[in-house]
């Protein structure tokens, strides 16, 4: 937690240096790899030090929270080493520091159900169902500390978040949905868990749940506070306005995430606001859109006065989303074969760009990458239907194809060092928002786990 609020203006700022510093390394698209030859861009002690160490070996400059457990005896380039440092330092951490489950009593008689718990789980990943667990711990508690007379679910999707608040946690959640189908869908998966509970749970239980409610609503960037409202007092007939209510995303996309924000600290009726952001490349900056009511970064008046210094492009924004822990997880493991993929792609554009140049940059087909796969395989499956498809394998077979190739682990590097940037660019965002909440009278709670963070804002 100190991490975040003790100086979120000097992190910010030196996060922000850093990323103006690198702008080469994380603007650079991975496929122009060879075309525009990114190797040499690294300084020349990180090119003479990292290809003559093995691929396993990159995991660690990934593992930013044991920074100081360096377990090799390389020597690695002292500047890239305080690199790593200052990402350790200056990132919003990633690691859970403690279990939210333990703040509360969570016992559910339907949820601890030997028959009736895995009904929550059905259809559903394991991601989801660790986010879905950690998400709706922290809800219950977000409800204990701020009592509301219910909370609404944005983009919930087929309402299994909502399905463990109402059912397991006797929590009533209103969701809304811009896809019907998938409305018409929750509402009969929450009938058969009903059907299924009276068979299992004595009468007295049920009147402990309380089935989510599924309604049809897309939220736009120029919803005013008193439509929104008025929204949710016509959907649940409220017919006046001395209610209380939290809002929830699990995974509200690119401005989705900053509507919630807009709406929260206008509204006073919303107590908090509980939401784990993703894709933040969707998020519409301050180069494509000058009215700042419509921008989704940056927020806060801080970063508003620096439009120089607070600027990230796409590629940055969109490497923020990779999960880099399952990445350093492949690397650690060996596990080359997949990663071959990226240099396979690499070859395939410059032989693109030699033939079509009309066609840099274009989406190719999606290909699974299986062991032994061939280069020729990969780009046929790959440019299927397009002008390229049909090319002569000479081409494709080419002493310069070959000798690229033989290069991936220079591609694998490459990659790794854009990801180690990663958690810096989501720390800038995050930084940006809690600023923006602050400078708006939030104030600011914050449980941190891997892979997935939840922001639990509440009003004063």
């Amino acid at each position: 937690m100190d991490n975040v609020t003790k100086c979120p203006l000097d992190k910010l700022y030196n996060c922000l240096q850093i990323v103006r510093h690198y702008d080469w390394l994380i603007n650079s698209y991975m496929l122009d790899f060879y075309i525009e030859n990114h190797w040499e861009k690294l300084p020349k002690s990180w090119q003479l030090h990292l290809e003559n160490i093995r691929p396993e070996e990159l995991s660690s400059l990934l593992n930013l929270q044991n920074c100081g457990e360096q377990k090799d005896c390389n020597v690695w380039p002292l500047s890239l080493l305080a690199l790593r440092r200052l990402l350790a330092e200056l990132c919003v951490p990633r690691k859970q520091h403690g279990n939210i489950s333990e703040l509360i009593e969570l016992h559910s008689p339907i949820l601890s159900h030997i028959k009736l718990k895995n009904i929550f789980n059905k259809g559903v990943k394991p991601k989801k169902r660790h986010e879905i667990k950690i998400m709706s711990s922290i809800c219950k508690y977000s409800c204990q500390q701020s009592p509301v007379d219910f909370i609404v679910d944005f983009g919930a999707g087929l309402g299994h978040l909502a399905r463990v608040l109402g059912y397991g946690y006797g929590t009533q959640v209103f969701c809304f949905e811009m896809q019907s189908d998938l409305n018409a869908q929750a509402h009969t998966m929450n009938t058969k868990l009903e059907v299924m509970a009276k068979k299992h749970l004595p009468p007295n239980m049920h009147t402990f749940f309380r089935q989510p409610k599924h309604l049809t609503l897309c939220m736009t960037p120029d919803v005013e506070p008193h439509q929104f409202l008025n929204v949710i007092t016509e959907s649940l007939q409220i017919t006046d306005n001395n209610f209380k209510f939290g809002i929830i995303g699990l995974h509200p996309c690119g401005n989705l995430a900053v509507m919630l924000m807009r709406m929260f600290i206008k509204i006073p009726q919303a107590r908090f606001l509980n939401f784990a952001s993703c894709c933040y490349m969707k998020l519409t900056t301050a180069n494509k859109q000058s009215n700042i009511e419509f921008q989704g970064y940056p927020l806060s008046q801080y970063l508003l006065k620096k439009p120089k210094l607070s600027f990230l492009s796409y590629e940055a924004l969109e490497i923020s989303c990779h999960a880099m822990e399952m990445y350093c997880d492949r690397l650690s493991k060996g596990d080359y074969e997949y990663l071959k993929v990226h240099s396979f792609r690499a070859a395939a554009e410059r032989i693109i760009i030699k033939h079509r140049p009309n066609l840099k940059h274009c989406g190719l087909r999606s290909v699974k990458h299986v062991p032994g796969m061939s280069f020729e395989e990969y780009f046929y499956k790959a440019t299927q239907g397009m002008e390229v498809s049909n090319l002569q394998k000479s081409e494709l077979q080419s002493l310069t194809t070959k000798k690229e190739l033989l290069q991936w682990r220079r591609i694998v590097i490459f990659y790794t060092l854009r990801l180690m940037f990663a958690p810096l660019i989501e720390s800038i965002v995050l930084y940006d928002r809690f600023l923006f909440l602050r400078e708006n009278g939030s104030i600011f709670k914050m449980h941190t786990f891997i892979c997935m963070l939840v922001y639990t804002y509440v009003h004063i």
